[in-house]
């Protein structure tokens, strides 16, 4: 995912908010939507060594956070710095909102007996343990399979996979016609 100015794009003027709270004026060149929000590409004039002993100028680029380290700087227009937006949720999306993700986890609880051994969890439960593989669907339902496996109820795993343990028609109470 690479910005790049279009011809001619000259970067604007922006100030930077250094670490101890100095600002310079540094250059923006891009503006990135983000999940977590908006980052800017700006650059900074610093000076480097180089290798046979001189000092040149250069220029520092970064990704910065605008609420964090930088401020506009009055009469300047952004409207020309070339910006990615994130596409807008499909209406799949917005609809059903964000997809679990996929995959099962088995937490093993010992061996005893008249008791669960194990408690199959969809892989985002906060009940699962972390430092477990995650299982397919078909090893997911093998296990389901198992006797002394119990469905966790808190995800909804059971609600998940007993439809397809016990057959769909035993949910809607045998209706075959």
């Amino acid at each position: 995912m690479t910005t790049s100015p279009e011809p001619g794009f000259e970067p604007v003027p922006i100030r930077v908010v250094l670490p101890d709270g100095q600002e310079i004026v540094g250059r923006l060149y891009a503006r990135r939507q983000l999940p977590e929000g908006w980052v800017y590409l700006v650059s900074i004039p610093v000076y480097r060594n180089t290798t046979d002993g001189h000092v040149e100028p250069v220029e520092y680029r970064m990704w910065l956070r605008p609420q964090d380290h930088l401020r506009p700087v009055e009469g300047t227009s952004y409207d020309s710095v070339p910006t990615e937006r994130l596409a807008p949720p499909s209406l799949v999306e917005q609809t059903l909102g964000p997809r679990r993700p996929s995959g099962w986890v088995l937490e093993k609880l010992g061996g005893r007996t008249g008791r669960s051994q194990a408690v199959l969890h969809a892989a985002d439960c906060g009940e699962a343990p972390t430092d477990t593989p995650r299982l397919s669907l078909d090893q997911a339902l093998d296990a389901a399979g198992r006797p002394g496996i119990r469905l966790c109820s808190i995800c909804g795993a059971a609600q998940k996979l007993d439809p397809v343990l016990r057959g769909f028609d035993a949910e809607s109470g045998g209706d075959e016609r």
